[in-house]
């Protein structure tokens, strides 16, 4: 490799947090933002954009950030610098959530180019998918993915346990809508068609009929009744199941589990979507403290649930809506 020159790393610097905004957000929040000292890239939370009420412990809004921490990695890899990566740098400043900067330049690997290349491409699908397997070894390559972040992508094998979690993200979903707070918060992030706004979630962004699987999986109403989204083209295939079912976990649960799971889940969304595959999240259950721990104890071996998620097939490409990175430029 070529010597590197500050050209090269500031050109890297900018594709980083040009990069770190494409990823996945609950209600697409997008609860970050990044400051640059030099080659030295900030990751942090911004607790403006926190859901008060779905997320109280700031737990999702650090999955996403993880997320965008994996995104600034995987692009500065990519571009042949190896990421050097300080999780939670300063305790006196706790929406620091790491510090990055490119590194020794070595050659990138095809894995590295190729997940880079999913960064925005990669949709979140809110609805059923067509009825095509995954295979067992794709599935374990997911979950090689995972591991490497310090997560475990679980596939829910029993049929048993895949209803168990339908049945609670539907109740969970029931419980939410009638509770103002919730359905007030969900409101917010929420676009109508023609809006403006590159945050939240657009209309084109789910589709007029999400089809209805078994055991169903209730969905968002981002539509507020309306008939908003995305209707289905004559060539696509029908969609009608759950896809296979996965629930992302961590041994721990306090702050670096959070961006370790944001990272694994980043990571699996990628290399799936280089595979054609797409994920529909439910987040739902997670955010009732009691079902999250039913969940832990119950069906998961102890393991903390961080994400629940369906993967599957799907020609549909939803709407994508990202505002532009917010950069401090620290002196």
């Amino acid at each position: 490799m070529n010597a590197r020159t500050s050209e090269g790393t500031a050109k890297a610097v900018r594709a980083a947090v040009e990069a770190a905004v494409w990823a996945p957000s609950l209600h697409n929040t997008q609860p970050w933002s990044f400051s640059v000292f030099g080659e030295e890239i900030g990751v942090r939370a911004d607790p403006e954009r926190r859901l008060r009420v779905e997320d109280t412990s700031g737990r999702e809004m650090l999955i996403g950030c993880g997320a965008a921490l994996f995104n600034v990695r995987i692009t500065l890899r990519a571009m042949d610098y190896l990421p050097l990566v300080r999780l939670l740098p300063d305790p006196d400043r706790p929406n620091l959530l790491a510090t990055v900067r490119p590194g020794t330049l070595v050659a990138a690997d095809e894995h590295a180019r190729l997940m880079h290349a999913e960064i925005e491409r990669r949709r979140t699908h809110r609805g059923a998918f067509a009825d095509i397997p995954l295979s067992e070894e794709f599935l374990d390559a997911l979950g090689r993915e995972a591991s490497e972040e310090g997560a475990r992508l679980v596939p829910i094998g029993s049929q048993a346990a895949v209803e168990v979690l339908a049945a609670l993200t539907c109740a969970a979903q029931r419980v939410q809508e009638q509770d103002q707070p919730f359905a007030l918060e969900v409101l917010r992030w929420s676009r109508p068609p023609g809006s403006t706004r590159r945050d939240g979630v657009p209309a084109g962004a789910y589709p007029l009929e999400p089809g209805r699987t078994d055991p169903e999986f209730l969905q968002r109403d981002y539509a507020r009744g309306q008939p908003w989204g995305y209707g289905r083209r004559p060539e696509d295939p029908e969609a009608a199941s759950a896809g296979v079912v996965a629930v992302l976990t961590t041994a721990g649960d306090v702050r670096e589990h959070w961006l370790a799971a944001g990272q694994a889940l980043q990571r699996v969304l990628l290399r799936a979507s280089a595979h054609g595959v797409s994920a529909a999240f439910h987040t739902q259950a997670l955010e009732f403290s009691h079902l999250r721990e039913f969940l832990r104890q119950e069906l998961l071996s102890g393991e903390h649930p961080q994400m629940i998620m369906r993967l599957g097939v799907t020609l549909e490409v939803p709407e994508g809506a990202r505002r532009p990175p917010e950069v401090i430029e620290e002196q």
